[in-house]
């Protein structure tokens, strides 16, 4: 008899299952479509007392499953279809599974601020380690240190070098620029923006009496008369930015330039940002946004692209050398 290769033999299945959630299939199929494949087909219903329901619609056993999704808008049904579209995963036999989560929902509570108050950030982690993620590729958590919530390997992707580049190709004149922190959390992504930018830093320093509201104290740094970018991870109801960029101009600024990973304009925040003093606000499409007046995005589908393919391709190297089937 013929002597089989088992690993040769078992690599031959190995496949790639890309899927889309219901909060923003534009983005999984530009993503799809770097990675040079189609959406496999999968379906998501609702029954009529909300409880939501997902199949997939191809065999996805032994394959390598990645499913897009991004828990915003609405949020906890977001995120339950996330955790069923997981557990469905792991019940057909998929040989891995990995959440690519473009917005990670909840991660504003990363900490205990007060008595009595829950650390949703990391409930949301144990939530998807229990539904069976094997890994997590997301962008721009609201705290880098949200990663060790996991058990799981984290691909934590940064939008900061897109910003730069959409800067970069407007040619300022980088003697005339001041990248600023909105807050003196967010101090290290500012110094990271600012070097790629090669400009200086300011930091606004400001307080905060309750949710979705802060008062600048002051301004760490030189704005007099400067072109100003103002980066932060999140743009929710918009009140506080643009609280802190009309106090910016009364404290001398230019130019007011806002980017921000993840746009998710609730309540008046589009109304908000086109009545703002501010020349235009770059947001990614990490969350779907309806772009107009000053709002403008930039696609992240290559980064998740860049970041599905290698964990893919580590996979496979993975299963050719014996890998989780080594004898």
């Amino acid at each position: 008899m013929p002597t089989i290769d088992l690993k040769k033999s078992l690599s031959v299945y190995k496949s790639l299952r890309v899927f889309s959630g219901s909060s923003n299939r534009p983005l999984a199929e530009k993503i799809a479509a770097e990675l040079g494949v189609e959406l496999a087909p999968i379906t998501l219903e609702q029954f009529a007392n909300g409880e939501i329901y997902a199949r997939y619609d191809a065999t996805i056993r032994g394959a390598d499953v990645f499913f897009i999704q991004s828990v915003s808008g609405r949020v906890n049904d977001m995120l339950m279809e996330l955790l069923i579209a997981t557990d469905a995963a792991k019940r057909a036999s998929a040989r891995s599974i990995t959440a690519v989560i473009t917005h990670y929902g909840y991660a504003r509570q990363d900490r205990k601020a007060g008595p009595r108050e829950p650390i949703t950030a990391r409930l949301v982690a144990n939530l998807l380690e229990c539904a069976g993620v094997d890994r997590i590729i997301t962008l721009d958590l609201h705290q880098g240190q949200i990663q060790g919530f996991f058990d799981i390997p984290v691909n934590h992707l940064s939008a900061l070098p897109l910003f730069a580049d959409y800067y970069n190709d407007m040619n300022f004149d980088t003697d005339n620029l001041v990248v600023v922190s909105p807050d003196v959390g967010r101090a290290k992504a500012a110094k990271k923006l600012s070097d790629m930018l090669g400009c200086s830093i300011a930091i606004a320093h400001k307080g905060r009496p309750r949710h979705n509201a802060a008062e600048v104290m002051g301004i760490i740094g030189d704005i007099e008369g400067k072109t100003c970018v103002i980066n932060d991870d999140m743009i929710d109801t918009a009140g506080t930015l643009c609280a802190s960029v009309r106090e910016l101009k009364k404290m001398g600024a230019g130019d007011i330039y806002v980017c921000a990973t993840h746009g998710i304009f609730s309540g008046p925040a589009i109304e908000r940002l086109n009545d703002a003093p501010i020349v235009e606000c770059v947001v990614t499409d990490a969350i779907p946004v309806q772009t107009g007046g000053k709002i403008k995005t930039i696609s992240v589908a290559g980064e998740f692209a860049g970041a599905i393919a290698a964990v893919y391709n580590e996979e496979s190297v993975s299963l050719l050398v014996g890998g989780d089937f080594a004898m």
